[in-house]
C-alpha cells in the first residue's frame, strides 16, 4: 500500500472548518471489481471506466477562510494569487510557450525546488468538450500518480543519466490548476480531501489505458472520515497548487485526492466551467 503519512500527526495545528454545501462525489465503493480507466483520444469521445463506482454525499467546506492555513506537505494542496500573460488559453503555442514558463516559475516560488520540468496540461470545459477536441471536468475521487508511475514518468522524461540522479533526491510532482474564463467559475469546481483525514487503504491502482501506452493512476475508495475542501468562484487571477507525488518519505503528504462536483449553490444558468490543469516535477537538491 502507498505510504500517504508515514509519521504521527497528532501534534499538528488542523485548520478551523467553516461554511459547507453537501454534494455528492464518485469514489470506489469497494475493490471488488479492479478499476481500469480507458481514456480514447480527443474528440472520438468520453472515458470509459470499470470499477465498483458510487456517488456518496459529503460535506465540502469553503477553505477561504482558513486558505493561509493551509499546506502542500500537510493538505497537500494551496491556493495562491497568481497572474498570468496569456491571452488564449485555447492556443497551444502559446500555452507551451508562456504559460509552462509561468507555471515554472510559480512551483519554484512556492516549493523551493532547484529544477522544476513543465511536461503537460490539459483544457477542460463543461461545454461541448468532445466536439471542441478537449477534455471535460473529471467527476471521479482520484489522484494523478501513484508510487509506480511517478518516477516512471520521470524516467520518461529526463535523460536516463540524469534521471537516476534526480530519483536518489527528494522530487515531487505538482499540478497547477486554474480558471480560464474572464468570470469566476460557477459550474463543477474542484474539491479536495485534506491528505491528514487520509489513510494508505484509501488509494487503489486504476490502469489508466490510452492507445498507445498504459499508465497507472490512484481512485479513491470512499472513508467517512475524509474532510472536503474547496474553493468557491475562483477567479482567473488565482491558481491551485495540488501536489500528485512526493519521494519523501518523513510523515509529509505524499498524495492527493480530488474530484469536480455540482455545487447546490451554482446559479441554475451557471457558466460552463473551463480550465487548465499543468503537471510538473520539482527536483530538491
Amino acid at each position: 500500500m502507498p505510504d500517504v503519512r508515514a509519521a504521527d500527526s497528532t501534534n499538528l495545528v488542523r485548520p478551523p472548518m467553516a461554511a459547507w454545501v453537501e454534494a455528492p462525489v464518485n469514489y470506489l465503493a469497494d475493490l471488488s471489481i479492479k478499476p481500469v480507466t480507458y481514456n480514447p483520444p480527443l474528440g472520438t469521445g468520453l472515458p470509459r471506466r470499470e470499477g465498483n463506482y458510487r456517488d456518496f454525499v459529503v460535506r465540502i467546506h469553503d477553505a477561504r477562510p482558513f486558505v493561509r492555513d493551509l499546506s502542500l506537505d500537510r493538505q497537500a494542496f494551496i491556493l495562491t494569487h497568481h497572474d498570468t500573460e496569456v491571452r488564449d488559453f485555447l492556443d497551444e503555442e502559446e500555452v507551451r510557450t508562456r504559460y509552462h514558463a509561468e507555471v515554472e516559475a510559480l512551483i519554484k516560488r512556492e516549493t523551493g525546488a532547484a529544477k522544476v520540468v513543465v511536461f503537460d496540461h490539459t483544457v477542460r470545459t463543461a461545454d461541448r468538450a468532445v466536439e471542441r477536441g478537449l477534455r471535460t471536468p473529471v467527476r471521479s475521487v482520484h489522484n494523478d500518480y501513484t508510487e509506480k508511475s511517478g518516477p516512471q514518468r520521470v524516467r520518461d522524461l529526463l535523460p536516463a543519466d540524469e534521471a537516476e540522479v534526480r530519483l536518489k533526491k527528494r522530487f515531487a510532482e505538482y499540478n497547477v490548476w486554474r480558471n480560464i474564463d474572464q468570470a469566476p467559475i460557477e459550474m463543477a469546481p474542484l474539491g479536495f480531501v485534506d491528505s491528514e483525514s487520509m489513510a494508505p487503504r484509501d488509494l487503489a491502482i486504476c490502469d489508466l489505458v490510452y492507445a498507445d501506452r498504459t499508465g497507472e493512476i490512484y481512485q479513491g475508495v470512499y472513508n467517512a472520515d475524509h474532510r472536503w475542501c474547496y474553493f468557491p468562484a475562483m477567479t482567473r487571477d488565482e491558481a491551485i497548487l495540488i501536489k500528485c507525488y512526493d519521494s519523501l518519505k518523513d510523515g509529509r503528504a505524499r498524495f492527493s485526492l480530488h474530484s469536480a462536483f455540482d455545487d447546490p449553490t451554482s446559479p441554475a444558468n451557471a457558466r460552463p466551467r473551463q480550465s487548465i490543469e499543468a503537471r510538473a516535477f520539482a527536483f530538491f537538491d
